[in-house]
Formats: structure tokens, C-alpha cells, sequence
């Protein structure tokens, strides 16, 4: 059987043909925003910036960055390139605090999603023949309907299940005949938690086996336990509300990186402090322009996700989209303990690659005294004792000072310990020092 594709002549063109695409769609949406976004007219002006200057697809570099709180301060409809009468729908961040940043959509701008969406789901091996279990929230957050839009397209059989209940969600999956669900890392961790309570085994009892998750960052190990949790095929989905919610890009079943749609986007990784941009293979943020997007185009994105660009343009499964790497931590979320800089996926590294250790830890930063402190606390797999405690914590801590090159303490607890979120996020730091 070959290779699956929901629009394989547009996932397989030849680099020349993408590359075209990339400049009509650039210089039409520099157009649209000088003509019709006054935000984006005053700061193309302030460059000495003309929409028929916009001759190459080197000329990106030439336009001005677009930030959160441009977002933000431009909230609801500031940045909206069409009269509300055309906007069909509205999603927001899921951010639970101060203003949220928006996505703004025409029918067109759904009906493109869609087919983004579309080619994740494919590419993540779903058919039309699948049995798919949505759990993300189908609300003002753009996860639910996302999945939901593209698994109309694909032809597959939708349970829109939505967040929480987990008990129900588990007898959904018995009951239809699950066989794809898509959902946040933590709340698959959490499903399988309660349906060992429920004296379910999910491998065994289930016929789910391809998952698609997105919105958390998760590292390989903790993607491995998950896989044998379920015996899953697990993919990962990338996307952000402001540029249409997930769908922007997805892996393929190599698994060697995601694959972004330059035919709706043109990225660029850029040095996060000086803005310059950066070349293959050199990590950065993560910088995005629509160039399909009707309600609100934007340019040149900050993302703040940190991550490179692959140098290979060929990928086994026949796609010609480029490939960035993983996600690698937010240039906010970056964590600095007694002068040293780390993202909490290096410590989770760390604790999955050890099969004595559960999938739940909490990583607390304090000061005792003038000097920080950390403490990462971490839940066992099974019982065990204080003293076998005691020993995996030291093996930790000793494991964690080779990656962070200072000593946090580590406690091992008992399996459940931990507080565990139903709906939305894990919270995995929490720091205390003011």
C-alpha cells in the first residue's frame, strides 16, 4: 500500500512550484493589510515599506514583526482584514489570564483549515474507515473544532467527545469502537490512569491505536510510555490560534520532524534576540506568515516556539514541505535555578527514561535564603518502599546534575499522588520566588 494523502499534488509539488505560491501569496497579503489593516499600514509607512516593493521571497526579511501584544492591543477586531459581517467564526487562546489573542475566520479561512487539518489527520494515518474520539474542548479554544473540521473531510465517523468526564470518555472508546482519538499528552496520561481504576486495559480492551496530540510539549520518552500505555501510534500536531489553531503542521509516519504547510505559511527561524534571521539547522524562534488567510493575515509572527529548520528537503514519505524539529521549549518558559538556563523537557527527559518512574512530576522552584532552590517531585510507577524511594530519588537527582549541572532535590512519591488536571494543561512548574 502506498503512501496516504489528502491533497497529494499540493503535498508533493516540486520545491519551484511551492516557492511560487509563497510570493503570489506574500505579496497579496502585504497588499491587504497596507490597504486595509491600519495597524499594519502605519508600520509598513514607518519602514518606508510600499506593497510593490514586495519582489522576492528574500524581501520578507524587509518586513516589520508581529508580537502578541500587537494582538492583544489591537483586541477584538483591530487586525481584522474584512468587515465582522464576514467573519464566520471566532476562536480565542486558552489562556486563562488578561486579554486573549484571537482567531478571526471567513468560510474560506475554515473551509483552507479544514483541509489542513485534513492532511494531519491523513498523514497521521487516518481513513475514512476510523472511529474518532475528540477530546480537546470544542469551544472558544481552537483544538476541538480543528480535529473536528478535518475529520469531517476525511470521512471519518466523529465521536466530538470534548474535554473532561473521563470515565464517559473510556466508555465511549468501548462502546463505538474508538480507534483514533486526539487529545492533549497529559490527558492521555490521565485516561490511562482511570482506566486502570476502571480495571480497563486500554491496549487490549481498546481498539485505539493512532493518536494525534498537540497544544502541550511533550519530549520522545514520555511519547514512548504513552505508545505502550495504548500500543499507539502517536503523531504530533503543531499549530497556534493566532495563525488558525492546530493544522500547521504535523509529523509524518517517519517521525523525523514536523512538516509545515508552506503553501498557507512561510516560516523563518530567527536569532529570538537580535531578529536576524537564521539558516537551516541553526535553532531559533519560530517565525510564521500567512499568506492565505482572509480575516486576519498576519506577518511575520513571533512565536516565541524555539526550534530549526531541517536542511533536507526530501523526506521518505514524499512530501516536499520543509521539516522543523521538535519543539524545543518557549523562549518564555525557559527556567533559570542558580544562574543556569533549562526548559522543563530536559528534566522530563531525564525522569522518563526511567522505568521505575511514573509519568506525573512537579517541579517547584523557591529560595532557601539568598539561593534558589528546586525541588522536583515525581511519583514512583508502582508502590514502593521509603528506602527504594530514597534510592531512585538519589539516582535522579544524580542523573538530573549531569543535564541541569547543579543538584536539584528530588522526592519520589507514591503512584496518584500528585494533583492531576482534568481539563486543560498539566501544570509541571511552579515558581515561588518573588
Amino acid at each position: 500500500m502506498g503512501e496516504a494523502y489528502f491533497q497529494k499534488a499540493l503535498e508533493t509539488m516540486p520545491r519551484r512550484e511551492l516557492e511560487a505560491i509563497q510570493l503570489k501569496g506574500l505579496k497579496k497579503t502585504v497588499r491587504t493589510v497596507y490597504d486595509k489593516v491600519p495597524f499594519y499600514r502605519k508600520k509598513l509607512k514607518d519602514l518606508n515599506i510600499h506593497p510593490d516593493d514586495i519582489n522576492s521571497l528574500d524581501d520578507l526579511r524587509r518586513l516589520p514583526f508581529t508580537v502578541k501584544d500587537d494582538l492583544r492591543s489591537n483586541y477584538p477586531f483591530g487586525l481584522s482584514a474584512v468587515p465582522l459581517n464576514e467573519v464566520a467564526e471566532i476562536h480565542a487562546s486558552s489562556g486563562t489570564t488578561g486579554t486573549p489573542t484571537l482567531g478571526l475566520y471567513t468560510l474560506q479561512d475554515l473551509d483552507q483549515w479544514g483541509d489542513m487539518m485534513a492532511r494531519c489527520l491523513v498523514m497521521s494515518g487516518m481513513t475514512k474507515n476510523d472511529v474518532f474520539q475528540i477530546t480537546p474542548t470544542l469551544g472558544m479554544f481552537t483544538g476541538g473544532f480543528g480535529f473536528f473540521y478535518g475529520a469531517r473531510k476525511v470521512g471519518a465517523t466523529i465521536v466530538p467527545a470534548s474535554a473532561g468526564f473521563t470515565k464517559r470518555q473510556i466508555q465511549y472508546m468501548l462502546d463505538f469502537g474508538t480507534t483514533m482519538i486526539a487529545a492533549i499528552v497529559s490527558y492521555l496520561l490521565r485516561i490511562a490512569e482511570v482506566a486502570a481504576e476502571m480495571g480497563v486495559d486500554l491496549a487490549k480492551d481498546t481498539k485505539v491505536r493512532k493518536g494525534i496530540v498537540g497544544s502541550e510539549m511533550w519530549t520522545p520518552e514520555m511519547g514512548k510510555r504513552i505508545c505502550q500505555i495504548y500500543n499507539m501510534d502517536l503523531y504530533d500536531i503543531y499549530g497556534l490560534t493566532e495563525l488558525c489553531g492546530p493544522g500547521v503542521g504535523n509529523d509524518c509516519r517517519i517521525h523525523d520532524g514536523v512538516h509545515l504547510w508552506e503553501d498557507h505559511f512561510i516560516v523563518e527561524v530567527i536569532d529570538p534576540k537580535t531578529g536576524e534571521q537564521l539558516g537551516p539547522e541553526e535553532k531559533g524562534e519560530l517565525v510564521f506568515t500567512t499568506i492565505q488567510k482572509q480575516a486576519a493575515p498576519l506577518l511575520r509572527y513571533r512565536t516565541r516556539d524555539l526550534s530549526f529548520l531541517y536542511d533536507s528537503l526530501v523526506c521518505e514519505c514524499g512530501r516536499t514541505h520543509r521539516r522543523m524539529a521538535r519543539i524545543q521549549g518557549r523562549v518564555d518558559d525557559m527556567i533559570k535555578v542558580s544562574g543556569v538556563n533549562f526548559w522543563p523537557s530536559q528534566v522530563e527527559s531525564v525522569l522518563m527514561k526511567q522505568p521505575e518512574v511514573g509519568t506525573e512530576y512537579l517541579i517547584t522552584i523557591t529560595r532557601r535564603g539568598s539561593a534558589d532552590h528546586m525541588i522536583i517531585k515525581v511519583e514512583a510507577k508502582n508502590k514502593i518502599g521509603e528506602d527504594e524511594a530514597k534510592k531512585l530519588a538519589a539516582k535522579l537527582s544524580n542523573e538530573l546534575r549531569e543535564v541541569l549541572i547543579f543538584t536539584p532535590e528530588v522526592i519520589v512519591v507514591g503512584p496518584g499522588e500528585l494533583p492531576r488536571v482534568e481539563v486543560g494543561k498539566a501544570k509541571r512548574v511552579v515558581d515561588e520566588r518573588t
